[in-house]
């Protein structure tokens, strides 16, 4: 048996190990730093029997099983490293693996497990992804309570990424002192757990932790249940991250004799500081997302929905809206939902519109359409634009004629019976007739119509899970949730040219398993103009600029100011606008064209730029807020002002900004001024509310 290495990395993230012949493989340091007594196992295990020893309540650490482990070899690279462990009384294995990016200079790793049955059955409760002890240590607190800050974002429904840090002592994570009596600590933990269908409808399922000398972001990369514990144990602090467990979300797998589970993947990534930590997950999320043409091109997205047709899209509605969105020039045209209905958004069951309960055929609605739904994807490509169509393919209306058509199998079930859930039925992807049912309507469609566009929707939370004997329900829906993945990259790879965007009632979806497989993601379904630019500002800690899209709704009414306003929110992302374009005047018109213009001077840079916030991480009433992108030659930055009386604010600049350049509006009475010998640039934005695009310059850069 060749040895276990003492240390295994490259320059940028070194990790070390301890191998005891009486215990398991533990973790005990990151970049020179170690800790004693307080490492922990690589893996922490539950099996049903086995119980915990040494710590009790909700952790989910000193597992029987855990502290059971023997290592039993290892293969590496310079790249890949698996550790694998087995317990002699279960006979369980495991195999640890980790994962360092193709970049040296980058700073990250990617972790998940995989446990595999012995001679005898075993119920699986449990199985972390990834478990980093000595934090305190590693981040530089001399007193982890009072030095550290735990930041999440908040992620509620048209709120999203709303990012906040405190203490951990404030966080409720103190350190009690009962270690000098021979504890193991307080016993307590802070987490954050995501139970259901929607990963990030409560919280992201991403964090940071910030202490004097480092930041240690984190992630976890699955689009269903998870959950992320941040603990004390012998006077130190361990971050544990995991896809769903038996405690927090009904999940349990019986594996029998030689039958495997894996884990969830984990990524973390440890910087100097916030931003330079964030820089390299937002490095991580291009590097290991599925390659894409949109990704660099950018196109700008019109899409019919938000503040605009409502679900209720017709033949005569749309087609002044296909020659004003060519005007502003879009490069696609999004038909959203209700293409499909034939109630022209009249109530259905439990009072919603009638397009909402009667999804799942995905055939035109012929009184919408009395030409057919070619006559307008037909006028779209004739103004220059490619078409596309909203779907939302996992879930059947109770309305629709495939309640009938498809088994109950291929239904989200519960004690045997289908799952209904705000007037619809959840596809369980895990069932042949279920895809085959999807992959027949979407390739329909995009034969039919010439589309080059789809946009998934999602807009219920279906719940814990599904019947899935012998496992829990949390192990179907986990199964369901990769399945629809599958599902996901064989339509893309059907129909390479597709760009597909991914949206879950706005941003439910936020996750790198989403985000590494779609090109586009919808950030949030926010209507209000004044909000969602606290979204915008927030968004790119979560998702990398070029694949958020961002609603820019103007108004007829609206001032010039507004209308630059929403438009402002969008460039630094993804442009999708919406609204009724048709409505406006000759003059507001020009100035959205005008944005888009101005954004396609410099979209394909956003591809590899990278997010600061020089006013701080945006709060959702602040009246200033403002947001950087970095592509390396330029930083562009955006800069609102919502309210108060200040007209002017001041900014710190990257080092070496030698200039300032005014982009979007061009008329403005605003101004910004650059102080090169104090590094600090004035934003002057006199009216309520206004925004302006600034780009700013080092040395003798280009300016585009």
């Amino acid at each position: 048996m060749n040895p276990m290495p003492a240390t295994w990395g490259n320059a940028a993230l070194t990790l070390h190990f301890s191998t005891d012949p009486d215990g398991p493989v533990r973790l005990t340091g990151v970049n020179g730093t170690t800790t004693g007594r307080a490492a922990l196992p690589l893996v922490e295990i539950e099996l049903a029997g086995h119980g915990r020893a040494g710590t009790s309540g909700t952790r989910h650490v000193d597992g029987a099983v855990s502290r059971r482990m023997r290592y039993t070899g290892h293969a590496s690279t310079s790249r890949r490293l698996t550790v694998h462990m087995a317990d002699p009384v279960s006979g369980l294995r495991t195999a640890v693996h980790y994962r360092l990016p193709e970049s040296d200079d980058l700073p990250v790793l990617t972790a998940w497990a995989e446990v595999t049955a012995g001679e005898q059955d075993v119920r699986v409760e449990s199985v972390s992804t990834l478990v980093l002890s000595g934090l305190g240590a590693v981040l530089g607190a001399s007193r982890w309570e009072r030095d550290i800050e735990s930041w999440t974002a908040d992620n509620p429904w048209s709120g999203e990424y709303r990012w906040r840090g405190e203490p951990l002592a404030e966080a409720g994570l103190i350190d009690t002192g009962m270690t000098r009596y021979g504890q193991t600590g307080t016993k307590n933990r802070v987490a954050l757990t995501s139970t259901g269908s929607w990963p990030s409808a409560q919280k992201l399922p991403m964090g940071w932790l910030s202490g004097p000398g480092a930041t240690l972001a984190w992630q976890i990369e699955h689009n269903g249940s998870w959950h992320a514990e941040l603990a004390d144990r012998y006077d130190e602090l361990y971050l544990l991250l995991s896809g769903p467990a038996h405690r927090e979300h009904q999940w349990a797998v019986r594996l029998a004799p030689g039958e495997s589970f894996t884990t969830v993947p984990a990524t973390v990534a440890l910087a100097a500081d916030r931003d330079a930590a964030l820089a390299a997950l937002t490095r991580h999320r291009r590097a290991t997302r599925r390659p894409h043409p949109d990704n660099v091109a950018l196109p700008v997205v019109f899409n019919d929905f938000m503040n605009c047709l409502l679900g209720d899209p017709t033949t005569g509605e749309l087609l002044p809206l296909i020659a004003a969105a060519a005007e502003a020039g879009a490069e696609y045209f999004c038909v959203d939902a209700g293409w499909y209905d034939e109630e022209h958004a009249g109530p259905g069951a439990g009072g919603v519109p009638g397009w909402w309960d009667s999804v799942g055929a995905w055939e035109p609605s012929r009184s919408r359409f009395p030409g057919g739904l070619a006559e307008v994807t037909d006028a779209v490509r004739a103004a220059g634009m490619i078409p596309g169509l909203w779907l939302e393919p996992e879930v059947v209306g109770v309305r629709s004629s495939v309640v009938a058509t498809l088994p109950d199998e291929a239904f989200f079930r519960r004690d045997g019976r289908r799952v209904t859930e705000w007037g619809r039925h959840q596809l369980d992807l895990r069932h042949p007739a279920a895809v085959a049912h999807l992959d027949a309507a979407v390739d329909r469609l995009v034969e039919d119509f010439g589309l080059g566009y789809l946009k998934f929707d999602y807009n219920i939370d279906i719940g814990a899970g599904t019947d899935s004997a012998p496992h829990d329900p949390g192990h179907g829906l986990l199964e369901h949730n990769r399945a629809y993945l599958r599902w996901l990259r064989g339509v893309m790879d059907r129909h390479p040219g597709l760009v597909v965007e991914g949206c879950a009632a706005g941003g439910m979806r936020i996750d790198h398993a989403t985000l590494a497989t779609v090109p586009v993601q919808s950030l949030t379904d926010q209507q209000d103009f004044l909000l969602i630019a606290a979204i915008a500002a927030a968004a790119p800690a979560a998702v990398p600029p070029e694949q958020g899209a961002v609603w820019a709704y103007p108004e007829a009414e609206w001032s010039d100011d507004e209308v630059a306003f929403t438009m402002v929110s969008a460039l630094l992302g993804r442009i999708h606008l919406s609204g009724r374009l048709d409505k406006l005047d000759a003059h507001r018109l020009a100035l959205v064209a005008e944005a888009v213009a101005v954004y396609r001077t410099y979209r394909g840079s956003l591809a590899h730029a990278v997010p600061s916030w020089p006013l701080g991480l945006p709060g959702w009433r602040d009246d200033w807020l403002a947001l950087a992108l970095d592509t390396g030659t330029v930083t562009l930055l955006a800069v609102w002002r919502r309210g108060g009386e200040e007209h002017t604010r001041e900014l710190p600049v990257p080092a070496g900004t030698t200039g300032v350049e005014r982009l979007y509006p061009a008329d403005t009475g605003g101004d910004a001024v650059l102080d090169v010998a104090r590094g600090r640039l004035g934003v002057t934005l006199p009216g309520v509310p206004s925004a302006q695009l600034l780009r700013l310059t080092k040395g003798g850069a280009p300016l585009s």
